[in-house]
């Protein structure tokens, strides 16, 4: 009997393919990884049929499509769509409100209310922007403090004095009458 090592023989077994057929290159296991860090990781979307109440703070971009009665401060960006009311309080960069805001609005920078859009109360903007149909109903101010007026202020102008009238001269007999 020949001496064999049991140890040594290895069968040769069949391994399933890495490559499916109409596949260029062969697939290779996932290995799990972090995903890139983006602009979007402090995103908040209240969807809709949600309703979410107390204070946010830290987050870059809000976006409500359902009901929001909260305090939203240190924070860039809300955005209400047409389904979304947010009422409370908020201190932000840019609004977009194409749904109902209502409370306290402090926009540092650009305030767009869309077409569907309606902005009731206490607000401040940097820029303003109104599409046609859109509606701001409240105390309104620039975050500087110059209120919007709602008609001109008449201008200052200090009458004028009537002209005297230049002397009117007939032909007569004794001279020029006056």
């Amino acid at each position: 009997m020949a001496d064999h090592d049991s140890t040594s023989f290895r069968p040769e077994v069949a391994r399933p393919s890495r490559e499916l057929p109409g596949m260029s290159r062969p697939l290779t296991p996932a290995t799990p990884s972090a995903p890139p860090p983006s602009s979007d990781d402090k995103k908040l979307i209240v969807g809709r049929n949600i309703v979410l109440s107390g204070q946010i703070t830290a987050c870059d971009k809000l976006v409500v499509e359902g009901r929001v009665d909260a305090t939203l401060t240190e924070s860039r960006v809300i955005e209400i769509t047409s389904t979304g009311v947010f009422k409370g309080a908020a201190e932000i960069d840019e609004a977009l409100i194409g749904g109902t805001f209502e409370g306290k609005l402090i926009c540092r920078g650009r305030l767009l209310i869309r077409a569907t859009g309606k902005v009731k109360g206490e607000i401040r903007y940097g820029q303003l922007e109104i599409e046609c149909g859109g509606e701001l109903v409240g105390d309104i101010n620039t975050v500087q403090g110059n209120p919007i007026a709602a008609e001109p202020a008449p201008l200052a102008v200090a009458p004028t004095p009537a002209p005297t009238p230049a002397p009117v001269t007939f032909p007569s007999s004794e001279g020029t009458l006056v």
